[in-house]
């Protein structure tokens, strides 16, 4: 039986810019069925979550323009389950009105936050990990999944923990400091340390002990939302006061890199957050000359190293080109190399595009 005090939040407000062309402001990554499964990744992760979390307790936190899209693709929902923010002002305010929310529903809870756009494989070894994390956070600790890197990336952020022994998974340590995207050589430096795992932006924490957490670090913020009249006819326009009035601060900066009670559990399980088209290489199987085909019909002349998506109904000819990523849509069309994907963001907002 499920446990009766779990709750999760799945976070799935973001725009998705970086799969442009085929996550827009008006149907973003979350959305998207991507990886040709049939299921959109917001799918997919309420499929995961619910393994571990009664499906009646798990809420989507995202914002007031998509919760339309919310309810037709999980239409198991009730309307109480989909938390809208009016506006975006990163994770830490859109988190705390969750929290207060949910308190409200049952004081002793313990809330899973999980992103909906990570690809995450070996599920069975992800709940085997998530409940010792679980039972990490009825100690009042704030607890975070660390996934051991594989290669130095300067994609995903860091975090240093204080290993007393040889790291293997399953194991919680205390978390020593969160560190920021790194260059390419402080990144090396991270993965040869052995101490130092990425972060995988899914936090469980009890309740009080988060509300707690912004007791201490962040005051004027939980006065703030503090003020919002839960379920009354006032909520809404109180919901909008506080979000027009509150800072815009991610919850890692707004409590995590303060509190002194943080604990990762190192984990075995396949992850990726798919931040970028990049991202997907190592999870499809490339041809013999690392060309990779997410969707469509492609077929490769002295081409190599190459990522393509494309519709089912299209057939293409790929010719003399190498380590290019080639995104088509039915409006769109993105072609760049692979060491420029970095640039796209500062492209779309070259071009006037919502990012």
């Amino acid at each position: 039986m499920k446990n009766e005090k779990l709750f999760g939040l799945i976070m799935a407000g973001g725009i998705g810019s970086r799969f442009w062309p085929l996550s827009t402001p008006e149907m973003p990554k979350q959305f998207l069925d991507i990886l040709g499964v049939g299921k959109s990744f917001l799918q997919l992760t309420f499929e995961r979550l619910k393994k571990t979390i009664p499906p009646h307790q798990i809420y989507i936190l995202t914002n007031s323009k998509y919760a339309s899209i919310v309810a037709e693709q999980l239409p198991m929902l009730n309307e109480a389950q989909i938390i809208c923010e009016p506006e975006r002002k990163n994770t830490a305010p859109c988190i705390l009105y969750a929290a207060l929310k949910i308190k409200k529903i049952n004081q002793n809870s313990t809330l899973i936050v999980a992103p909906s756009d990570h690809l995450i494989l070996n599920e069975s070894l992800f709940n085997d990990q998530l409940e010792i994390a679980i039972s990490e956070a009825q100690n009042n600790h704030l607890v975070t999944l660390g996934v051991k890197p594989t290669r130095p990336d300067i994609g995903y952020g860091y975090i240093e923990f204080e290993a007393n022994s040889t790291p293997v998974a399953g194991q919680v340590f205390a978390v020593r400091q969160f560190r920021e995207k790194p260059d390419l050589e402080t990144a090396t430096e991270f993965l040869s340390s052995g101490n130092f795992y990425w972060n995988a932006g899914i936090f469980i924490w009890k309740i009080d002990a988060i509300l707690h957490a912004f007791q201490k670090h962040q005051p004027v913020l939980l006065e703030l939302f503090s003020r919002i009249s839960i379920d009354s006819s006032a909520e809404e326009d109180d919901l909008a006061l506080a979000f027009k009035t509150c800072i815009d601060v991610s919850i890692d900066f707004a409590i995590l890199e303060h509190a002194d009670n943080v604990s990762v559990v190192l984990t075995s399980f396949d992850w990726s957050d798919l931040g970028t088209w990049g991202s997907l290489i190592e999870k499809i199987t490339p041809d013999e000359n690392k060309n990779a085909v997410i969707h469509g019909e492609a077929h490769f002349f002295d081409s190599q190293g190459n990522l393509v998506y494309f519709p089912l109904e299209k057939m293409v000819i790929i010719d003399g080109l190498r380590d290019y990523i080639v995104i088509d849509s039915p409006e769109k069309l993105l072609i760049i190399p692979k060491t420029n994907e970095g640039k796209l963001k500062s492209y779309l907002k070259s071009m006037g595009e919502n990012v």
